[in-house]
């Protein structure tokens, strides 16, 4: 039977954020780098999203606690980053959670902050303890057959719909698993209360599968169920009811097909109940149709130009708006899109140049706009295909359904001809419980969080020892890092309070604010705001670590590339960390200085040092450049600045010195200090010195006071993203070649961008190792289809081959 659906206008909802991280990989060794690209969507449409400009990528430990955090810059919906694996940032082998979320995303909880695990191994210190635990399974592995742990299989009955009803044929989906939560295969039977057989069944996929009963009046079920390991366990199965409404939702060559069911005890009771249809996806309502129930059963198709991608939520509701069924259901569609992804060889020698050809185009060859990721990796013998997370399974499945999907990319492998079917057995279990959107996100009214387009620096100004506000008071923000000095001015308004808002500035940054007041004398007292959220809490849940057979053969791989091609754990694991003992006294070598300048107590409220430089006699000051007029033997070149009789290593060093801490500055002209002092290679000896003194060493050990009209402190800004190394052998580098030579990631690129033909093409050099590669490209449209592609190669010397 058909009907007419109608269309519903989209309800005003809030314009909700999802993110996804496109990793370089899954498991890592210390001392790697791991490097992501951040997609920012429009929840509703999965159209990247220019609403956030910062995004918090975090890395957790197992005992739940944050290593490292990134300010990612997003720009239109896009950024990316990197996280260094190192000991010095407490990086331990284990596994870890990737986390990522916007301020925004905040409002609307746990389920729109991305999540992901990630597997951390120390190659060198783990070879061993592999060998033995592998040993130690392998002796125990028979006892553990006998002595199996009773009630360990769990399996949970979930009738479509949510009920069972007397009469009604009903489909039931049904999920096993283990002590730990992962999937098992089980065999079964079912039996009715009098012990007659009725139907057998098997799990087809990760313990799952689905069967289809006609529970009799009267009568109650229960299932027989074995696993592949011989446990063995008796399950009622849910209770039935006598009367009500259940939906089944079926696909029949390419159709959709939407059933009303019920049976004659409910119509008599009823007669022609007037039920309503409700289907929503991402808690945006796009259909609605109310029909008149005359027969027991009612089946219509959903129209594919009204049904979006993904999973959408039917309802069905009685006359009294009471909700009587519910069914989760995956859309799939075709699009007119053809991305292709093409190497220029099947096989290469080792370290040879590798061509990628990467296409987006409609099938007619139009080209169509996307941004991608691309990553290529040593697979290290690994030949499974990877099913963890990836942009499709992530932005179409896994973020609307709560719980951890095992191997979600599985339902997504357009190889697989049974993956819709095992995705709907999935939604009928693990769906059937836990969906994202069963409450839509809260209204205006309790939005708490702001979408962040930039940095907020903000505060009040109030009476010195009193808590009255400073109105009009003029405050001046300077932020000085290696490459940038900016400044900033604002007035504080009618309640003492001020803000510098939508900063843009990256990496480690000196930030200096005072305050003055109308007559511009320092006055009041700056009481500063949180620059930036707490992280939000984090609790995981530990779980018990498994022998895994791929991981062992990784990890076996990678300990022998590395000591075929001499790699130390020294050479990869251990970073050098130059440390100097604390002196407690300022030491002079040259004699009675050019010129001395003493500050006086204006001076040592200006905002920067470079203010005060400006002041001394001798000095020339532009902007962050200083000199010493007619020193030099060559253009640019930069005197030694010495602090506390010690020269700094580099001039960004100056910003760490406070005005209010100098007591005196030197000027020394001639270039006989080159012989005094080690120089670096930023700095000149023949272009003179300026040593400054400052009172740390007066104040050792006790507190340092400054002033309340003043503020100087270190803030993070966005994080400055590394540049991935790309070896060439016509500008080679001995130290990092070597690295490069054996490492897991050959190539990464965060920004692979079709041009208006529609395609791109990326080079690098291979790997030396002999191996096979898997080049991963991850990225949606311009128009919000999300694209994986894969393609593989081996590299392999010629001779091998003969």
């Amino acid at each position: 039977m058909s009907v007419f659906l109608q269309a519903q206008e989209q309800k005003n909802i809030q314009d909700i954020e999802k993110i996804y991280l496109h990793t370089d990989r899954s498991t890592y060794f210390m001392g790697e780098d791991l490097w992501y690209k951040a997609y920012n969507v429009r929840a509703s449409n999965n159209l990247l999203f220019d609403n956030s400009n910062i995004l918090y990528v975090e890395l957790i430990s197992a005992d739940s606690k944050i290593i490292a955090r990134n300010k990612t810059n997003l720009e239109m919906g896009l950024g990316h980053g990197d996280f260094q694996l190192q000991d010095s940032l407490g990086v331990k082998p284990g596994t870890y959670q990737l986390r990522a979320y916007t301020n925004w995303n905040r409002n609307f909880g746990e389920d729109f902050v991305f999540k992901k695990d990630i597997e951390i191994i120390d190659v060198f210190e783990s070879h061993d303890k592999l060998k033995t635990l592998q040993k130690s399974t392998l002796e125990t592995k028979a006892v553990k057959k006998e002595a199996t742990t009773p009630n360990t299989l769990r399996v949970d009955f979930f009738p479509e719909g949510g009920s069972f009803l007397e009469n009604v044929a009903s489909v039931v989906g049904f999920k096993a698993v283990d002590s730990n939560g992962k999937p098992i295969e089980i065999k079964g039977e079912i039996y009715d209360s009098d012990n007659e057989f009725v139907i057998a069944f098997e799990s087809v996929h990760d313990g799952m599968g689905k069967l289809q009963i006609l529970p009799m009046e009267g009568k109650t079920y229960y299932a027989k169920i074995k696993s592949l390991f011989g446990e063995e366990l008796d399950i009622k199965l849910p209770k039935i009811l006598k009367k009500g409404y259940l939906l089944n939702f079926k696909t029949v060559k390419g159709r959709n097909i939407v059933s009303i069911n019920t049976n004659q005890a409910t119509l008599a009771q009823n007669p022609n109940p007037s039920l309503t249809l409700v289907c929503k996806a991402k808690g945006i309502q796009y259909l609605e149709t109310t029909q008149t129930l005359t027969e027991t059963t009612l089946s219509f198709e959903l129209p594919k130009d009204k049904t979006p991608e993904g999973i959408s939520q039917i309802t069905l509701f009685d006359n009294n708006n009471k909700p009587q069924s519910e069914r989760l259901i995956y859309i799939g569609k075709e699009h007119d899109l053809e991305v292709e992804l093409e190497t220029d060889k099947a096989t290469y020698e080792p370290n040879e140049k590798a061509i990628i050809n990467v296409s987006s185009k409609s099938k007619v060859g139009v080209p169509k706009s996307a941004s991608f990721s691309l990553s290529v990796t040593d697979m290290n013998g690994v030949e499974d295909k990877d099913f963890g997370t990836n942009i499709c399974s992530y932005f179409l499945m896994e973020s609307d359904i709560r719980g951890e999907v095992h191997h979600p990319g599985y339902y997504f492998d357009v190889t697989n001809p049974k993956r819709l079917e095992h995705l709907d057995n999935l939604l009928l279990t693990q769906g059937w419980r836990d969906f994202v959107w069963k409450i839509t996100p809260k209204a205006n009214e309790t939005i708490n969080y702001k979408a962040e387009k930039g940095i907020t620096i903000s505060g009040r100004v109030k009476q010195l020892f009193a808590d009255k506000p400073l109105v009009g008071n003029n405050l001046t923000l300077a932020l000085m890092s290696k490459k940038n000095r900016n400044i900033f001015n604002t007035v504080t308004d009618s309640i003492g309070r001020f803000q510098f808002e939508n900063l843009l500035f990256s990496g480690k940054t000196n930030m200096y604010l005072n305050t003055r007041d109308e007559k511009g004398k320092f006055r009041g007292e700056i009481v500063l705001d949180s620059i930036e959220e707490s992280p939000i809490p984090v609790v995981l849940k530990k779980e018990s670590i498994d022998v895994i057979p791929t991981k062992n053969l990784v990890t076996e791989n990678v300990l022998k590339k590395f000591t075929a091609f001499g790699v130390k754990p020294e050479n990869v694991l251990k970073e050098v960390v130059v440390t100097a003992p604390k002196k407690n006294s300022a030491v002079v070598l040259y004699g009675v200085p050019d010129y001395s300048y003493v500050p006086d107590e204006k001076a040592k409220e200006f905002i920067s040092i470079y203010d005060v430089l400006d002041k001394v006699p001798g000095l020339l000051v532009i902007d962050t450049t200083v000199s010493i007029p007619g020193e030099g033997d060559k253009e640019n070149a930069s005197p030694l600045i010495l602090i506390d009789g010690y020269p700094i290593l580099e001039i960004s060093q100056l910003l760490m010195v406070s005005p209010y801490e100098i007591e005196k500055i030197d000027v020394i002209r001639g270039g006989e200090l080159a012989m005094l002092y080690i120089l670096n290679s930023e700095v000149n000896g023949s272009a003179g010195a300026i040593s400054i003194f400052t009172n740390r060493y007066k104040n050792l050990g006790k507190p340092n006071k400054n002033p309340l009209h003043s503020i100087k402190k270190e803030v993070e800004g966005f994080y400055t993203t590394r540049i991935f190394y790309s070896p060439d052998p016509e500008k080679p580098n001995p130290e990092l070649d070597k690295i490069a030579a054996v490492r897991n990631t050959i190539y990464w690129n965060p920004y692979v961008h079709p041009d208006k033909t529609g395609n791109v093409t990326v080079n690098y050099y291979n790997t030396k190792v002999e191996t096979k590669i898997k080049v991963a490209l991850e990225g949606i449209t311009g128009s919000g289809i999300p694209v994986v592609k894969n393609a593989f190669y081996t590299v392999k010397k010629q001779e091998s081959l003969k």
